[in-house]
């Protein structure tokens, strides 16, 4: 009488156990399948990075790296990647204020009289205070088929205290001053103060990462304008 009763609670477990075995498996299986899945991505991640290497473009080769990284962090593609990474980022970065510097130049090219005008220019890092009035500074670098070469500062507002002539400081890579003789011409069509000697101060220009020109103005005292001139091409402005 009790048989019966025994064998179907023993093959219900024994039921129980199968179940609970194939479920396991099955899991086992599905973990298996993600896996593989996230390797082969990663992989695919992994030559998108490596491509944008090789094209010696770090700033998507960072991109993807990072997303790499980031999604599938356990693959073996991350771990061949990561190491790189840090070097990819410092060059990434290099390249970005590389072209931020070179954006800062502005090159230009007109006709004038029986030639051609040619100018280079760069703005002051910050506008300076006069009068209580902010203002850009420019410096310019000018060739014109009749006037010559030329070297310049223009400001928008206020106005620079060097009638006749004066002496500005020339200060390359914050090293000591050198002192830079200049003038501010009889005009009214702009505010500018040229710098006599052109071709010292566009060899320093070619060298320095930053100049710094500290000049008279008219409302009192001296004002200082720094330029990052590190990106300046001399191919684009020929002296």
């Amino acid at each position: 009488m009790l048989v019966r009763p025994l064998s179907i609670a023993l093959l219900a477990a024994v039921v129980l156990a199968a179940a609970g075995c194939n479920r396991e498996q099955k899991l086992a299986e599905q973990e298996a399948a993600r896996a593989v899945a996230a390797e082969d991505a990663a992989k695919q991640a992994e030559r998108a990075f490596d491509a944008a290497l090789a094209e010696g473009n770090y700033q998507l080769a960072r991109a993807q790296g990072d997303v790499l990284l980031a999604q599938y962090p356990a693959t073996e593609a991350a771990a061949r990647v990561e190491p790189q990474l840090a070097d990819v980022a410092a060059k990434a970065e290099a390249m970005r204020e590389e072209r931020r510097l070179a954006g800062l130049w502005l090159y230009q090219g007109q006709a004038a009289g029986k030639g051609e005008q040619r100018t280079a220019l760069i703005q002051a890092k910050d506008p300076i205070e006069i009068g209580g009035t902010r203002t850009p500074v420019k410096l310019v670098f000018r060739d014109h088929p009749s006037w010559g070469r030329s070297s310049y500062l223009v400001m928008e507002a206020g106005d620079f205290d060097c009638h006749g002539s004066c002496k500005v400081g020339v200060s390359v890579d914050g090293a000591a001053p050198k002192r830079m003789a200049a003038y501010r011409p009889d005009t009214d069509e702009a505010i500018a103060m040229f710098i006599n000697d052109d071709r010292a101060l566009w060899k320093l220009a070619q060298d320095a990462k930053t100049l710094e020109i500290e000049f008279p103005v008219n409302a009192g005292g001296t004002r200082k304008a720094l330029f990052e001139v590190a990106a300046l091409d001399p191919a684009r402005m020929p002296w």
